[in-house]
């Protein structure tokens, strides 16, 4: 039995370590699909989450999530990390896919990762110390409260509602908070001017590119870790799942897009694929390859109207952010009362149910923290700031100082 352990629990901590190097991923993306002279900023702002994320999680969100009996809406088991003993060791029977310890680090990846979605979509003209507020209260106290309905067996888990590893928990939760950053912070200086739509190309496509294969590796992790042990059937099927969903969501994405607009657009198809593997994650170990297949097309095609959509509501989002994860995780969250062993229409209201419920606390705890700051601190950037750049009035260096070019 502990050697059955010990292969779970090394799993399980491969599985976080996959998680982990998604912030790179997310990193590389960012940086990416925007503009040079906001570079540092970005990365200043990813390195602050998974950093603050984890000791945030360690001071009271994991025991927020996971608070023990409670009444199903929020319930809290004290401050700190204290792990389970017997005969003054630690307790090896507190689950048979991993330790009290793996347990806690392979779920604070999952918390910093919903912030991580809200930075990209705020890129280039938000206050960085706005940014870090709302990252402490968001992950602190939003997120894992929010989790702790569905993961730390609150209501909506007694209500039947699925999300196996986050469509809604992690990127629905960060995806409305992103909305609502962005229509409380306007768009960047010439995004829309005169009735016309500006388009400001992302600096590196090669560091972008990088980013979603980073991305879909540490979705091994994501959601293979999800299964909660290293089960040899459950885990091979949910890592099938996830890369069909995957390549179908980018392919759908690159075809669809093309027809659109006669031209082969490689933002298109990367979101494609972020796509399907948000729309795969709440339902990968339910699901056949051809389920699977279906759902990342669907998501891919999503994608390319979601982008459009954003756009023609003169939401400005530099990534795509919302599209990708708000919508394509709503879609990856319905698809398990469509598609799989749980498909049904008993199954598809709860679904939608907890959407609701998940869009509610997300609105309204992102709305208060987001216009608070804007009423005290301010969230946006001068315009001199913008215009020059946030690495120079925020951070006083440029990325790439010795190249000796700075690009706007």
């Amino acid at each position: 039995m502990e050697g059955l352990l010990t292969v779970n629990n090394v799993w399980m901590m491969i599985c976080t370590g996959l998680v982990f190097f998604m912030h790179l991923g997310f990193a590389f993306l960012e940086i990416g699909l925007t503009r040079q002279k906001n570079t540092i900023n970005i990365l200043f702002k990813n390195i602050f989450i998974i950093t603050m994320g984890l000791l945030l999680y360690c001071l009271l969100g994991f025991n927020l999530m996971y608070p023990g009996e409670f009444n199903g809406f929020i319930g809290f088991a004290g401050f700190g990390l204290s792990s389970p003993l017997v005969d003054g060791s630690l307790d090896l029977a507190y689950s048979e896919g991993y330790t009290y310890w793996t347990d806690f680090l392979f779920q604070g990846m999952f918390a910093a990762t919903a912030a991580t979605i809200v930075s990209g979509a705020v890129a280039e003209r938000m206050k960085l110390s706005a940014f870090m507020i709302f990252v402490i209260i968001y992950v602190g106290l939003v997120y894992p409260i929010a989790g702790s309905w569905k993961w730390g067996g609150g209501f909506l888990d007694e209500m039947g509602f699925y999300d196996f590893a986050g469509s809604t928990l992690v990127h629905s939760v960060g995806g409305w908070a992103a909305l609502v950053a962005i229509w409380l912070l306007g768009a960047r200086i010439g995004k829309f001017k005169d009735g016309k739509i500006g388009v400001f190309p992302g600096h590196s496509m090669p560091f972008a590119t990088a980013g979603v294969l980073i991305l879909w590796l540490g979705w091994f992790g994501f959601n293979g870790g999800s299964v909660l042990s290293a089960d040899p059937e459950l885990t091979s099927l949910t890592l099938v799942t996830t890369c069909l969903a995957a390549a179908a969501g980018g392919v759908a994405s690159f075809i669809f897009s093309t027809m659109m607009y006669k031209n082969y657009d490689i933002t298109m198809f990367l979101n494609g694929i972020l796509g399907g593997l948000v729309g795969i994650t709440a339902g990968a170990d339910q699901m056949s390859p051809t389920d699977a297949v279906l759902i990342g097309a669907i998501a891919g095609v999503i994608i390319v109207l979601g982008v459009a959509l954003i756009d023609k509501l003169r939401l400005d989002d530099p990534v795509g952010a919302v599209a990708v994860h708000l919508i394509c995780g709503i879609w990856g969250t319905l698809a398990v009362g469509i598609f799989g062993n749980l498909a049904s229409f008993d199954q598809f209201i709860t679904q939608l149910i907890g959407v609701g419920c998940y869009a509610a606390i997300c609105i309204v705890g992102a709305f208060l923290i987001f216009y608070i700051l804007k009423v005290t601190i301010g969230i946006r950037v001068s315009k001199v700031e913008e215009t020059e750049g946030l690495d120079q009035h925020e951070h006083g260096m440029d990325a790439y100082a010795d190249f000796g070019l700075r690009q706007h």
